[in-house]
Parts: C-alpha cells; structure tokens; sequence
C-alpha cells in the first residue's frame, strides 16, 4: 500500500508531535490559491513547474513525499507580478533581485514566503536571507523565449557560466558583487527580448543546474494556453500538453514511481509552521 503524505515525517518537535509532509501540503496548498487568485484576477499565466506539475499530473495534487512546490511564468508575466504580489499578497515576504540586491540571482528568479513559518534548506546553496523572512516559500521559475539554433543559444550561455563563480564567491564570503548580478541579468534578459516570438522557450538564462548543451527547452505551444486540472481540492494550471512537457522536465519515465527508497521529503533540513514572533 502507498503510504500518504501524513506518513513522512519531517520533523520530531521536543514534546513529541510531529511535522509530516501533509502538514507541508496544507501550508503550500493555501499559499498556491493565493497566488492563483491574484494572477487570475490580472490575467497572469502561470503554470505549475516540475515536481508540482509531476504531483499534478500523476497523483492529482502534491507528490506524497515532495516538501516544496514551484510555479513558473514568462518574463513578461513575471515582471507584471512583482508589483502585484507586493501589494496585493498580505502575509508574505517576496523576495527576488529586483526588490533585493542580496538576492541569489541563480536560484529561482522569486521565492514568495508565508509569513510566521519557519524553514532551513537542505541545499546549502540556497541561504534564507539574514534578518527577513525565512518562512515557507514557493519557488516562482522564470521562463523565456529561446533560440531555435543550438549553438547561438549555447554561445549566450557561456558569460552566465563565467560570471556564476564571481557571484557564488561572493554569497560564500558575505560580498555582494551587485556588479556582476547586474551584468548576469541584464544579459538574461537581453536574450529573452532579441528572440520574443520564438517558438521555443525555457529556464532564463539564469538557471545554470544543468549543462549548457542540453539546456530545458520546450515548444512554446507545449506549454501555452495553460489549462486547470484538479489539484487537492482545486485546480491549478499546467501546460497544455503535459507529456511533451514532463517528459523534458522531468524524464519521459515520470510515469514510473521511483523505488520506495527515493520516496522522502529531500528539501528541508529544519521547519516551523506555527511562529507568532517571527522577525520581519
């Protein structure tokens, strides 16, 4: 029998109750109809991204044992947001570079973040910011039209891998090379805009967690018009043709559920989901 969400434990507290990825799942849940309202209300297509749009499309919501959850919008779409989640988003911090100097710039371009919680990542490349909210996030990915010839698109890779160890050196050492962040998006940036209309897009520039000669590229009809499949007890969106998607995104085995041992919550090294006096 597969076990549920309720039967991964994240996390022991001292009294003896526990944190189980359910409890994750109700959070996220609540923060992705938020999130859902709000494009709705101002036309902003979204679509589930990875893991959440595997959990989407193969177990009608959250994947059982995933601790996280990820959306993604074109850079146009994304850069209309942030105005609007700022305003419009009580009780949540958002945080990316265009609000924040500090920010990773190669990590997910946003991390929206429920106020009065608490996580520390396993990954040690993705710090909570110092002083601010560090609570429970969705992760907001950054799509962008990319170029249909393979080698103009792996040459303008090339300066986002030569400046990422300036950048990374930084972030190790307490120094924020603004500079070299700023240089890093603007070219991202520039190559979306100088092939807007392409039929292909994918990961900005920005993401470098897989080579450059096999970069996450899908067919921009693959993905748009998004359409809503049930989520839990919602339904959010994903993309139009979601094996042509899943199988860049993910592997075309993503129907297959990985062996028992692979199944545990692989996000979160520490969490609290009850704060009341988290600094801000």
């Amino acid at each position: 029998m597969e076990k549920s969400a309720k039967d991964y434990v994240i996390k022991t507290n001292a009294d003896g109750s526990t944190i189980t990825v359910d409890d994750v799942h109700q959070v996220l849940l609540g923060m992705l109809k938020d999130i859902d309202a709000l494009c709705q209300r101002h036309d902003i297509p979204y679509f589930l991204n990875g893991g959440s749009a595997l959990g989407a499309v193969r177990h009608g919501g959250f994947i059982p044992w995933d601790d996280d959850a990820d959306i993604a919008m074109m850079r146009a779409d994304f850069e209309r947001f942030i105005p609007l989640a700022i305003h419009e988003l009580k009780g949540y911090a958002i945080h990316c570079f265009e609000l924040d100097s500090r920010y990773n710039v190669m990590i997910p371009g946003m991390k929206i973040r429920k106020k009065g919680t608490y996580i520390k990542e396993v990954n040690t490349l993705l710090p909570n910011l110092i002083n601010e909210c560090d609570g429970l996030f969705i992760d907001v990915f950054v799509y962008d039209y990319i170029n249909p010839n393979k080698m103009i698109d792996f040459l303008n890779r090339i300066p986002m891998y030569a400046l990422s160890p300036i950048i990374e050196i930084g972030d190790l050492t307490k120094i924020n090379f603004k500079w070299a962040k700023r240089v890093f998006m603007h070219h991202a940036k520039a190559y979306g805009k100088a092939n807007k209309g392409s039929e292909y897009i994918g990961f900005d520039l920005t993401w470098l967690f897989k080579s450059p000669l096999k970069p996450f590229v899908f067919r921009y009809d693959d993905i748009y018009p998004v359409q809503y499949v049930p989520f839990e007890d919602t339904k959010l969106p994903i993309a139009a043709h979601p094996k042509a998607y899943l199988d860049m995104a993910i592997a075309p085995s993503w129907p297959q559920l990985p062996p028992e041992n692979k199944r545990f919550a692989k996000h979160t090294a520490d969490i609290r989901l009850d704060m009341k006096d988290q600094r801000l």
